[in-house]
């Protein structure tokens, strides 16, 4: 059968099916999503320098072509496998580039012609191709000319290239030109995710909501931690001590004008901190914040603590995540 028509038996009708039809995506990525990743950032439409997503709204960045697939520095360590989100031949890949932060003009400049860092180009069929990026040094499977069916390993989430926290980014594009998986034939009117008009496979469309704002990250730590630290991992081995502060950070991206963060830690004695930090004054794609107390004398009570983190809009809690930790 022609997979550009169909045909209506008694009616004699051809229906042309549209381009996206031919291809159909799988996760790039071995988590799930919404709680070991997220989607930070979704193809930009916006012609001009403005930014607008698929669903008309702003989680994405200037010029992005593709969509930003976001793990912890911790799961990244571990590993998390990158997928072929569909069955391809491997135009190309890279692998050799350093895993760390691109943040200063030295550093861009280090990687220049080469953002997209460790990665895969598969083809697809009848003119598609999908773009792996930032993937982890050493971790790229498959050479050249090498068959992948969707679901195979092809390597590993990193930080290679120009990026500033670990993720994966995903291109698609038809005949060289950028494709968003989310709303193959968005035109900037018609706004929001539906399922049977994106390349998205049915487990994937079934698991994905629109919600871009949200925690990416939380810890604790014994001084006000950095935004830098936090990034690169620093407080990933953290233990609590009875006689060193305690710090409760967290790390949400996506935030809009008016959104608030609150950072609350409770232990065996009851609460240690509750803050509310000021409110954004205008969209930020990421922003961090972090609050503590000293040690009381005696130091603290041995026990479970727990660490939580919400991310308010209009005194309405959008997002929340909680972790507990014991001090023995």
């Amino acid at each position: 059968m022609d997979l550009w028509r169909w045909f209506v038996c008694g009616v004699g009708v051809f229906l042309a099916l549209p381009a996206w039809a031919e291809l159909e995506l799988r996760q790039p990525l071995d988590c799930t999503l919404s709680e070991t990743c997220l989607i930070q950032q979704f193809m930009d439409h916006d012609a001009t320098d403005g930014v607008q997503d698929f669903s008309c709204d702003g989680a994405s960045y200037d010029g992005h072509k593709g969509t930003d697939f976001r793990v912890s520095v911790e799961d990244m360590r571990k590993g998390v496998d990158v997928l072929a989100a569909a069955d391809g031949v491997i135009l190309g890949s890279r692998d050799g580039m350093a895993d760390q932060r691109a943040e200063t003009h030295a550093q861009n400049d280090a990687v220049a012609g080469k953002e997209c860092g460790n990665g895969v180009v598969l083809r697809h069929e009848d003119g598609w191709e999908t773009q792996y990026c930032h993937m982890k040094q050493g971790s790229v499977i498959g050479k050249k000319g090498a068959r992948v069916k969707a679901g195979d390993v092809i390597g590993q989430v990193g930080l290679s290239g120009r990026t500033q926290f670990a993720h994966l980014h995903l291109s698609v594009r038809k005949d060289g030109k950028p494709v968003d998986p989310f709303a193959p034939e968005f035109d900037g009117t018609t706004c929001g995710f539906g399922a049977a008009n994106s390349l998205w496979s049915d487990d994937f469309a079934s698991a994905f909501v629109y919600q871009p704002t949200k925690i990416a990250q939380i810890g604790m730590a014994d001084t006000g931690p950095s935004l830098a630290d936090v990034m690169d991992g620093r407080w990933i081995e953290f233990a609590l001590k009875s006689d060193a502060p305690l710090v409760v950070y967290g790390l949400a991206v996506n935030g809009k004008a008016g959104d608030e963060m609150v950072l609350r830690l409770n232990g065996p004695n009851g609460t240690i901190v509750n803050s509310k930090r000021p409110s954004l004054e205008k969209r930020k794609a990421q922003w961090f914040g972090f609050a503590g107390k000293r040690a009381p004398v005696g130091g603290w009570p041995r026990g479970t603590y727990t660490l939580s983190v919400e991310v308010l809009r209009s005194d309405k809690i959008l997002h929340q995540r909680s972790e507990m930790v014991t001090l023995e």
